[in-house]
């Protein structure tokens, strides 16, 4: 019995050996990749946009224990929201809404309102996160008791 004749791996890419079949399939892996790249990026941008809303909630409770630790000590409530945006990052001080009530009394609680931004263009926003931090108040700061 005769054995066939080995191919060498060159002879694939000959021109008489098969070459008209495949010269139909050049570049259909590119089509392909192009069909699969919204999909890719939409994936992407979900990502980056899951980022930043846990970036967002994160800076807001920063800014909530700022906000609460410095309304504890001082009786301004304005210097208390101050200390807040100045914890954060720029870009989440200038879209954070800050409230602080409490002091004079036991505690003050610090509540902050973060927009998040949207990285998928026409939609405006996620939504607001809000934190909230209370803390007691400085013995300095609570109202005094007169003796009688």
């Amino acid at each position: 019995m005769r054995r066939p004749a080995r191919r060498s791996p060159w002879s694939r890419w000959s021109p008489g050996a098969g070459s008209r079949g495949r010269a139909r399939d050049r570049g259909s892996a590119a089509v392909e990749y192009l069909g699969f790249l919204p999909l890719l990026l939409l994936v992407a941008l979900a990502g980056v946009q899951l980022g930043l809303a846990a970036y967002a909630a994160q800076q807001a409770g920063t800014a909530a224990r700022a906000a609460a630790r410095t309304g504890a000590q001082t009786e301004r409530a304005g210097g208390a929201a101050q200390a807040g945006k100045a914890a954060v990052s720029d870009w989440v001080g200038r879209r954070a809404d800050i409230g602080v009530a409490g002091c004079p009394g036991a505690t003050v609680t610090a509540t902050v309102t973060v927009s998040i931004p949207s990285v998928f263009p026409g939609i405006d926003h996620f939504g607001p996160v809000r934190k909230s931090a209370t803390m007691p108040c400085d013995e300095s700061n609570q109202p005094r008791r007169h003796a009688t």
